[in-house]
């Protein structure tokens, strides 16, 4: 009998749970933003930008990671795919068109927390509730609720702007971490 086969995970459960460390790596990566975000708030919008941009190609390159293992498990992938490429047509968006506007980017990017933090939720409600979903619907609330804030308020100003990035970074890290070392536990099971 094969761990896989033992294991209380579903299908896209055990996938993930086989790579816990890219969930992981999403996590430090997003804390790591969001002390950026915090400590330099100085930093002028382009910089913002182009930060973004490569936190989001990383956060899409390691959710279309995920897939393979998924597919191959026979789970459901169709959301973690989406995930990672709406995560990587972000992040080209900002990096060809670096001189954005502060409005512009805010939009662009509250449109890029709507979209991945929906399709965390729906990703979360194909889990059981022992894989982790609860983790991973706080992330994707965090994301949704953080790209509602961005559209009722998109004038706020680059400090501000810096502060709810650095929030929404170090919630979504931090769940990001736990629900990774969650599947790493289970995965021994």
């Amino acid at each position: 009998m094969s761990a896989e086969a033992i294991t209380p995970l579903g299908a896209l459960g055990a996938a993930v749970a086989a790579r816990w460390w890219a969930l992981a790596i999403r996590g430090v990566l997003a804390i790591i933003f969001a002390l950026i975000a915090f400590f330099q708030p100085g930093a002028t919008m382009l910089s913002l930008v182009l930060v973004f941009a490569a936190y989001a190609a990383a956060d899409g390159v390691f959710a279309l990671w995920a897939v393979y293992p998924a597919a191959r498990g026979g789970g459901r992938w169709g959301m973690l795919l989406a995930e990672g490429a709406v995560n990587l047509i972000t992040a080209l968006i900002a990096v060809a068109w670096p001189g954005l506007t502060a409005e512009v980017f805010v939009v662009v990017l509250g449109a890029w927390a709507i979209i991945t933090g929906a399709l965390m939720l729906g990703a979360a409600f194909q889990l059981h509730d022992n894989d982790g979903q609860a983790w991973l619907v706080l992330g994707g609330l965090a994301s949704f609720f953080y790209g509602l804030v961005l559209f009722i308020a998109p004038m706020t100003g680059a400090l501000v702007l810096t502060w709810w990035i650095g929030a929404y970074a170090l919630v979504f890290g931090v769940s990001l971490l736990l629900l990774a070392f969650k599947l790493r536990g289970l995965r021994k099971l």
